[in-house]
């Protein structure tokens, strides 16, 4: 069986509709439960079951006898509790839609480690960031004005936009409707009935871990 020793493993959070808008550590989850603030959602043999706080330390024994590998277990003086994979709140509708964030990992991600001039791959350590309109001509930070390109096809480049360099952009930048560097990676089998709520080509982890 596999004891937590710290209660920061993660637990996908639904909203009151079954839409899933968050991962927390497991002590923020269990914060929510002991406030009657959300209720623990189980899939059992493809059904659905919703348990409060203490029906969940009431099965804890259950648990452990017939499936302790199947979960991540908490230790608590007088008995040790199955971490939950999913809860879902009571009072909350809403709907939080995660921004991707302009960071340089990003942007590298988007373009595929590929120079937008010539076309080539290479490694992030070989890629520099060009500004389509460049910033002494007033071009600034956006995923419309920022794409990768090799440091030779940079310093050729140089402070002009593409149509003064004689240069071609090999795809027009857009803003990705998803973060394309940290899709979400559902590898542990504790993790599997998370696939019933998240759809992977858009959801990521960056929807707010905390």
């Amino acid at each position: 069986m596999s004891v937590v020793l710290s209660i920061d493993e993660k637990v996908l959070v639904l909203n009151r509709g079954y839409a899933a808008i968050r991962v927390v550590p497991a002590r923020d989850a269990f914060t929510l439960l002991c406030r009657k603030a959300a209720e623990i959602l189980s899939i059992e043999d493809g059904n659905y079951m919703t348990y409060g706080l203490m029906d969940w330390m009431d099965v804890a024994k259950l648990q452990k006898e017939f499936e302790p590998e199947q979960h991540r277990w908490l230790r608590l003086p007088a008995l040790e509790i199955a971490v939950p994979k999913i809860i879902r709140l009571l009072s909350y509708d809403k709907f939080v839609k995660p921004e991707v964030r302009l960071t340089r990992r990003n942007l590298f991600s988007r373009d595929k480690n590929k120079c937008q001039y010539c076309g080539t791959r290479f490694s992030a350590s070989d890629l520099t960031l060009d500004h389509i309109i460049p910033r002494v001509q007033g071009g600034g930070n956006s995923w419309v004005n920022l794409v990768c390109a090799c440091m030779k096809c940079n310093t050729r480049k140089g402070g002009r936009t593409p149509k003064q360099a004689k240069m071609r952009l090999i795809q027009k930048p857009i803003k990705p409707k998803h973060c394309v560097a940290r899709k979400l990676r559902i590898g542990p089998s504790q993790y599997k009935s998370w696939k019933t709520f998240l759809n992977n080509a858009y959801w990521s982890i960056e929807l707010e871990e905390g």
